[in-house]
């Protein structure tokens, strides 16, 4: 009787721990990134946006870096319709190595169209990594 309850006790925490886990990798599955141009990325996705947000840079060859910075961020495939992502606030972060910020960059997403862009400066592109993009509002 004992080594039965010990096995049915058994048995539900290994239940429950399947089902944490199995939530917690689903949740995880669902986020995505979409970047063209940068090798990594992460994305929070605000509950206006149900598509993924696009990012790329625009870079400009600059003798003060030396090489190629980054002079612009896009964003595209922005949900502006009524209720969603226009008219909120929007941070993008460029990352480096170790995920270290190289700049942040601020604004307010348009209430028309699918696209922004935001202006950078002083980044050499060929240390950009990584980005980072929050809607929020």
């Amino acid at each position: 009787m004992i080594r039965t309850n010990f096995v049915k006790r058994a048995l539900v925490g290994v239940g429950i721990g399947s089902a944490v886990f199995a939530g917690v990798y689903g949740l995880a599955a669902s986020l995505s990134v979409n970047s063209d141009t940068l090798g990594s990325g992460n994305s929070a996705v605000a509950a206006c946006q149900t598509g993924t947000v696009s990012v790329s840079y625009t870079s400009t060859y600059a003798s003060g870096v030396p090489g190629y910075q980054a002079t612009n961020v896009n964003l595209g495939n922005l949900d502006t319709t009524a209720g969603a992502c226009g008219s909120k606030a929007v941070k993008v972060t460029l990352s480096g190595t170790g995920n270290s910020s190289l700049g942040e960059y601020t604004g307010t997403v348009p209430s028309s169209g699918t696209t922004m862009s935001l202006t950078a400066s002083g980044i050499a592109a060929s240390s950009v990594t990584g980005v980072s993009v929050v809607i929020a509002g």
